[in-house]
C-alpha cells in the first residue's frame, strides 16, 4: 500500500509518500480500499506539524475516506460495500484516509447513503458534515429563515463555504464574513447575499446593536465576541472552530439580557443517529452545483503542498485527494 507517512526529526514534521506493508495497519475489523479522502484545515495542521495534532509517529494524516470494503470481521459490512468514515480520532492518533487502505472500526463507518458516491463523500468530507451539524444546531434552536440574516464567518474555507451553501439552499439570508477580496464572487455563487470583511469583527464591546438570528462561527477569539455581541435576543451561535484562536474575550451579557445561546458543535465523536441524519441531510440539503463550485481535485503526493497553502490562508473551498 502507499501511504503519506509523517514523521518527526529534530523537532521538524516531515512529510513523503511511502510504501508500506499492510501489516503495519492498526487493529480494527474493517480494511477499507481507500478511494477518495480530503484536505481539512486539521489535516494540513497535522502535515506542516503548525498545530500538536499528532502525538504518535509515524501517522498517517487524514482525518476522513470514502472507500469500499476489502475484508470485515464485522457482520455489518462485507466486501466490496461502499462505505465513509469521519473523526473517531483516525488521522490523529490512529492511521487516516491519506493512504490506499485503512484499517478501522465497524462502529466508525457510515454506509454510504443513497444518492451519494465516494467523490462526493470527500467534496463534503468532514468540514461539509461539520457545516451540516451546525445548519441542524441552528435548527433546533428555533432558527429558521424568517427569523432573520445568518452570519457565517469564515465563509470561504470547507466548514464556511458548506454553510454557506446549505443556508441558501434551505432559504435563509446568508452574510459571509471573508478576509480576502479574491474569495467574494466564489461565496456569491455559492449563495451569499453579502459579504463583509474580517476587518469589521476585529473589536468589540459587550453589546452591540442585534443584527443576526444565527450564527456559524468557524474562527473562534474576537470574531466570535464580535458575533455574540450582535445576536438578535434569543439568536444562536454554532461555533466548530478555532481558526483565529481558542480565546473568547466576551461577557455574560448576550447570554443573560439577550437570551443568547453558544451551542458548541463537534464532529469527532457525533454518535451515530445523529452522523447518518446529517449524511442522509447533506444527499437532500446540497444543489448539484456544490460539487462542481468548491472542489479542487489532487494527488495523495500534492497533500503537502495544499496543506501549507490551506495554512498560509491561499485556498477556498475544499481540496479533494485522488487515492485510487
Amino acid at each position: 500500500m502507499q501511504a503519506l507517512i509523517l514523521e518527526q526529526q529534530d523537532g521538524k514534521t516531515l512529510a513523503s509518500v511511502q510504501a508500506v506493508e499492510e501489516s503495519r495497519l492498526p487493529e480494527g475489523e474493517v480494511t477499507v480500499d481507500i478511494d477518495w479522502s480530503s484536505l481539512n484545515y486539521k489535516d494540513a495542521l497535522a502535515i506542516t506539524g503548525k498545530g500538536k495534532i499528532i502525538r504518535n509517529f509515524p501517522m498517517v494524516p487524514g482525518i476522513d475516506f470514502a472507500g469500499r470494503v476489502h475484508t470485515s470481521e464485522d457482520p455489518r459490512f462485507h466486501p466490496g460495500q461502499q462505505v465513509l468514515l469521519t473523526g473517531w480520532g483516525v488521522g490523529e492518533n490512529h492511521w487516516g484516509g491519506l493512504a490506499t487502505q485503512a484499517r478501522v472500526k465497524g462502529d466508525w463507518l457510515v454506509p454510504m447513503p443513497k444518492g451519494m458516491d465516494g467523490r462526493k463523500a470527500m467534496i463534503i468530507g468532514t468540514a461539509g458534515f461539520t457545516a451540516m451539524l451546525c445548519v441542524m444546531a441552528l435548527e433546533d434552536a428555533g432558527v429558521r429563515p424568517e427569523s432573520g440574516e445568518v452570519v457565517v464567518t469564515g465563509a470561504s474555507g470547507g466548514v464556511g463555504s458548506t454553510a454557506v451553501t446549505l443556508l441558501h439552499k434551505l432559504g435563509y439570508q446568508v452574510a459571509a464574513v471573508s478576509g480576502r477580496e479574491s474569495t467574494h464572487d466564489y461565496l456569491r455563487q455559492l449563495g451569499a447575499d453579502r459579504i463583509l470583511s474580517r476587518d469589521e469583527f476585529a473589536e468589540t464591546r459587550p453589546l452591540e446593536k442585534q443584527i443576526w438570528a444565527g450564527a456559524v462561527d468557524t474562527v473562534g477569539d474576537k470574531v466570535l465576541a464580535k458575533v455574540l455581541a450582535q445576536m438578535n435576543y434569543g439568536g444562536c451561535v454554532a461555533a466548530c472552530g478555532l481558526a483565529g484562536g481558542f480565546a473568547l474575550p466576551t461577557t455574560v451579557m448576550p447570554f443573560i439580557l439577550r437570551n443568547v445561546r453558544l451551542q458548541g458543535v463537534d464532529s469527532v465523536m457525533t454518535p451515530p443517529a445523529r452522523r447518518h441524519e446529517a449524511w442522509e441531510r447533506l444527499v437532500r440539503d446540497l444543489p448539484e452545483s456544490f460539487y462542481t463550485q468548491s472542489a479542487t481535485e489532487i494527488s495523495l503526493s500534492q497533500a503537502p503542498e495544499y496543506a501549507r497553502k490551506i495554512m498560509d490562508n491561499q485556498f477556498h473551498g475544499r481540496a479533494l485527494v485522488k487515492i485510487a
